[in-house]
């Protein structure tokens, strides 16, 4: 199905949803089809990525469906997600989970797309007690509150560009050059998990004592960044960094290439989600994009085979796709934890289904997945790709290298 079309269908879903809400409440089970909530993006600036997040809900609710579905009671169950649009507005996330919950009766839920959305939707999963496995908010503040029905399959936010600070020293010293000459630029979204990409950024270029030279916000609608670009080109950076979800990268990429930047290495968040390679072609290659799985990993599990399966069965599914985006594919890992969970604790009661998933250690197609105390999966390292000649190549850590880096960046 076409972005297009997938657009006008969720918008007629929804109307029908809105008349739902005067109607009798849903149980959490209706007959043998267990109901996952949840609230994400399909309007506003995080729709993108909404979209994309939904696809891989949906790919994973086929797949265990077609495979006999969820095992509960010597039962077998069906998975159905009801969805609502929180419009890219953390209030609205906030509203729509309480409707979930006291209007509809859900007790199981799959997270938002971000982590501002996801941090409005914490304090009420936690106050009516109902889990959430969520994929698509990774700010570290998440996972410091002592939340205990907020599960994350995805690695934290200030992991995605600490990587390129390493790639960074080490081409340095390959070079004959100290880390600590290497000068930084960088442009974030003030928003929870781009606040936490450049903590973590700052925190690995001080180890190296790497100087900032640029350290911008970008503006609320991520339209225009011209004015960090301009300072770029003053100031002659070795590396540029950008994180500002799907929307910050398209509006990186465009600008990138219409202002002729030349800088050494790039490195941006949201790569393929916002599909730069399709929009903007030969500029973006060499852009360094960390991403939370890709499909030439080593990884596999029992539904859909290995991660290259996984990127060739999506591709088949959802059409206009050059690149799975990560965003999908960790969505569809949480599902597969909510089929898992339910069979282990073989039972349908959300506290004994919230132990369960507290104990998750398995192996899928997107990684390990095995939660800290605080709800975040430590089983899964970061991987940064770069784009080479239209494809997007793994270039560090050098454990699950398929390329080598290009550098410096040849400008288009």
């Amino acid at each position: 199905m076409n972005t297009k079309r997938l657009i006008s269908a969720v918008a007629a879903g929804l109307a029908v949803a809105g008349l739902a809400f005067a109607g009798p409440a849903q149980a959490k089970v209706e007959g043998d089809t267990i109901i996952l909530g949840s609230a994400i993006s399909f309007t506003g600036k995080y729709s993108t990525n909404g979209i994309h997040a939904k696809n891989g809900y949906d790919i994973g609710v086929a797949k265990i469906n077609s495979m006999g579905g969820v095992k509960v009671g010597g039962k077998s169950y069906k998975l159905k997600i009801q969805y609502y649009d929180d419009e890219s507005t953390p209030l609205r996330t906030a509203q729509l989970l309480e409707r979930l919950v006291n209007q509809d009766g859900v007790k199981y839920f799959l997270g938002p797309y971000s982590s501002a959305t996801t941090k409005a939707a914490a304090p009420i999963i936690e106050k009516y007690k109902v889990p959430m496995i969520e994929a698509e908010g990774a700010s570290r503040s998440l996972f410091n509150k002592g939340y205990k029905y907020l599960f994350a399959v995805l690695s934290t936010s200030e992991q995605y560009l600490a990587s390129s600070i390493g790639l960074a020293a080490e081409i340095a010293e390959k070079n004959g050059k100290k880390p600590s000459e290497v000068k930084i630029a960088m442009a974030f979204e003030n928003d929870p998990f781009s606040l936490d990409v450049r903590a973590g950024v700052l925190e690995d270029a001080k180890k190296y004592g790497m100087k900032v030279v640029i350290d911008d916000k970008m503006p609320r609608d991520l339209n225009d960044i011209s004015s960090t670009l301009t300072k770029v080109k003053a100031l002659k950076p070795d590396l540029l960094l950008l994180s500002g979800h799907s929307k910050g990268a398209a509006t990186g990429a465009r600008q990138i290439k219409e202002m002729k930047i030349d800088v050494p290495m790039i490195a941006l968040t949201h790569c393929e989600a916002a599909k730069i390679t399709t929009k903007f072609g030969a500029s973006t290659n060499d852009f360094l994009c960390p991403t939370q799985w890709a499909p030439t990993l080593t990884y596999k599990d029992k539904y859909f085979g290995t991660a290259a399966d996984y990127d060739k069965e999506f591709k088949k599914t959802f059409d206009g796709y050059k690149n799975v985006p990560y965003q999908s594919a960790q969505a569809t890992a949480s599902v597969l934890v909510w089929k898992d969970a339910f069979e282990r604790a073989n039972s349908l009661d959300p506290e004994k289904v919230r132990d369960a998933i507290a104990a998750t250690d398995m192996e899928t197609f997107y990684g390990g997945i095995k939660f800290a105390p605080e709800g975040n999966n430590i089983a899964k390292p970061m991987v940064l790709r770069q784009i080479q000649n239209g494809e997007y190549n793994v270039v560090a850590p050098s454990k699950w290298a398929s390329h080598p880096v290009n550098w410096p960046r040849k400008a288009q």
